[in-house]
């Protein structure tokens, strides 16, 4: 029989009688897993009035303390990481392998944040009075709303939670619909710990119903969601009732830029790591590729070997795969319907390009487009999927052209042996990430954040961790 979950409010997992649950299914066979609850406005008053109650008593905790008790949750997931990577692999489709790495960072990540417990800064400026000091104090901003996406769903939970905590905030977390089984597994663990109860609340729920009720809720002073660009500007205008404070984390459609001078072994393999992963699910994915023509031939051909040798299939069966399916049906109608668009419109496909014959689930082949122009939606609006469109272009002046040319702005890459050409990328990409010569992966230590369309404020190392606090100015004087 499959798990029923409860929410874990105030310390405790909690029914409430007549609320309704959510089927949650394995993309890649469509069997269901788990029914989690889709949690009422009710259940996020209780989420968010716990956190309220808990969050004074928290904040005063030294910091050390509260980062002994992330140490504590750390400890516990790597204890059990062999089966929250399975619990991963089976809701989210995931390959084995890259489960496993998520579950290993999500505990490095909280153990990379308790380590700022002993240096959250402040700043003392001189005064224009005599006898007088002026502070610049550092605070947490409350409660916070974590809510995540489905495509890498473990170390959202992490990514939110730990910066939240470490400066002194309470949090309410609700994960996607899609794969919530990751998240209640998460709040079990945390439940053996000795947290106190409140700091961390989990509800489950639609985005509609109980994601509604916590972004418009006046109990939370800080939204931080991770999805879609038009998820995020309901968000905002939510938000805006209650003036409450957002971090967005948005969509991305990240260019590629190879010269003519660049080693085409090492831009073919790092673009291709960087479209599969996750099925290209995958918000700083290379969406699109711009290669100067004299060597177009030669990257398209070594493209052409890679993406014709992926291994594709369920993940929950098959140990050595590159990619598993898509999300869910949705995610696969639209990886298709833009593929044959582009066909429509004289691109021609390389490798691929149709659904998969892979019995249930929802697989798409990895697909290899090219004789793209700027002006075809496949290189304008993101794909979320193995699909991966290239375009020939004269030079660095054109390709940096197109890849600004976009109304996102998240990562960007450039693949040449010229430092000049490097530097000058950028200086002139209007993007949060530019990454030479390698695939498109962020540092925990670094500062993941977009432009335009792609988000607002950013996450990961100091700066990350600062979006969570607030600036408290005192003026001291003395006689």
């Amino acid at each position: 029989m499959q798990p029923t979950y409860q929410n874990y409010i105030a310390g405790a997992f909690v029914g409430t009688p007549g609320e309704p649950t959510i089927d949650v299914t394995n993309p890649a066979t469509q069997e269901l897993l788990a029914r989690v609850p889709d949690a009422s406005a009710a259940s996020v008053d209780d989420a968010v009035a716990a956190a309220r109650r808990a969050q004074p008593a928290w904040e005063k905790l030294p910091p050390i303390r509260r980062a002994g008790h992330l140490r504590a949750i750390a400890a516990k997931l790597r204890e059990h990481r062999t089966e929250l990577a399975r619990v991963i692999v089976r809701e989210q489709g995931k390959v084995q392998g890259l489960a496993q790495v998520e579950v290993d960072f999500t505990a490095d990540y909280i153990d990379y944040m308790a380590e700022w417990a002993r240096r959250l800064e402040g700043e003392v400026l001189t005064s224009d009075r005599p006898n007088e000091s002026i502070f610049l104090l550092r605070k947490p901003v409350g409660v916070v709303a974590g809510i995540l996406p489905w495509n890498f769903p473990f170390f959202l939970i992490a990514r939110k939670l730990a910066p939240a905590l470490v400066t002194g905030n309470t949090i309410v977390i609700k994960p996607s619909e899609e794969t919530p089984i990751n998240a209640f597994e998460f709040a079990r663990l945390v439940a053996e710990t000795d947290l106190p109860a409140g700091v961390f609340n989990l509800v489950g729920g639609r985005g509609a119903t109980a994601g509604e009720a916590l972004v418009s809720h006046p109990g939370v002073d800080l939204i931080t969601f991770t999805g879609s660009v038009a998820t995020g500007s309901r968000i905002m205008q939510t938000a805006g009732r209650n003036l409450t404070r957002v971090n967005l984390e948005l969509g991305g459609k990240a260019p590629a830029i190879v010269l003519a001078d660049a080693d085409l072994d090492l831009a073919a393999k790092a673009i291709y790591d960087s479209r599969v992963i996750n099925t290209g699910q995958v918000c700083n994915c290379a969406e699109r590729v711009y290669v100067e023509r004299g060597v177009h031939d030669a990257l398209v051909e070594r493209l052409a070997k890679l993406f014709s040798a992926t291994r594709y299939g369920d993940p929950s069966a098959e140990a050595d795969l590159h990619m598993g399916p898509l999300i869910n049906q949705a995610g696969l109608d639209k990886v298709a319907a833009m593929v044959e668009q582009a066909r429509s419109d004289g691109a021609r496909i390389v490798v691929g390009g149709k659904r998969a014959e892979r019995g249930r689930g929802f697989h798409y082949e990895p697909t290899l487009i090219t004789g793209t122009r700027a002006d075809m939606d496949i290189m304008r609006k993101e794909i979320f999927g193995p699909v991966l469109p290239v375009q020939a272009v004269d030079g660095l002046d054109e390709a940096i052209a197109l890849a600004n040319d976009s109304e996102y702005g998240l990562t960007s890459s450039i693949f040449t042996r010229s430092l000049d050409s490097a530097m000058r990328a950028a200086r002139e990409l209007r993007f949060g990430e530019t990454y030479v010569n390698r695939e498109h992966f962020e540092a925990m230590q670094g500062f993941h954040a977009g432009r335009r369309k792609s988000g607002i404020g950013g996450a990961d190392g100091k700066h990350g961790l600062y979006e969570f606090t607030e600036t408290h100015v005192v003026y001291l004087q003395t006689s």
